[in-house]
């Protein structure tokens, strides 16, 4: 085998690798959400609401159309996990701000998301350091335009060409949100 073809044969092992990983991820995510009998998108929102944020950069942060950021913070307040604040800068601007209830929740879920990780179970520390800097060294290497990665991503398949959440999603959503949080 080649210096070319091997180079091909570990690329592509290493991102069946990367995306069995991130599957794995996910699923663990999505296993404490029905758990807890909350949508896994709360799981999402809990995470990347570390302060008070604009609802408006929650949704860019999550990924996700702004009216579907509204549903997001409609479910969260129905559930008393935050509640909706003026913006000190602009009043015509709302932050979501996490309750105490919500702060636990995000606290609880984290700890135990972060112990059932890969890395925390399998690798010792030196080669979760050593894991932590190689994932800084690939995300600071990143040079390429964003649209070329993502049509790389669509044209194979992983990601959904849609850059928002369809309403089909929201109403899958919203049937999950029913039950209550335990």
């Amino acid at each position: 085998m080649d210096l070319h073809s091997r180079r091909e044969q570990l690329d592509a092992e290493i991102f069946d690798g990367i995306r069995e990983l991130i599957g794995r991820v996910i699923a663990l995510g999505e296993s404490m959400a029905q758990g807890l009998c909350v949508p896994g998108f709360f799981i999402k929102a809990l995470h990347t609401l570390d302060e008070p944020m604009a609802m408006k950069d929650l949704g860019k942060r999550m990924h996700c159309d702004p009216s579907f950021v509204t549903v997001v913070a409609d479910m969260l307040e129905k559930r008393g996990l935050a509640r909706r604040e003026p913006h000190p800068g602009d009043r015509r601007v709302k932050n979501l701000v996490l309750t105490d209830e919500g702060l636990q929740l995000k606290q609880r879920v984290e700890s135990e998301l972060s112990a059932r990780m890969p890395w925390s179970t399998t690798l010792t520390q030196e080669e979760s350091e050593q894991l932590l800097r190689l994932i800084r060294k690939m995300v600071g290497a990143q040079s390429q335009p964003a649209s070329t990665g993502a049509d790389t991503l669509v044209s194979t398949g992983i990601a959904d060409p849609s850059p928002t959440t369809s309403a089909g999603e929201v109403d899958e959503a919203l049937g999950a949100a029913s039950a209550p949080v335990g």
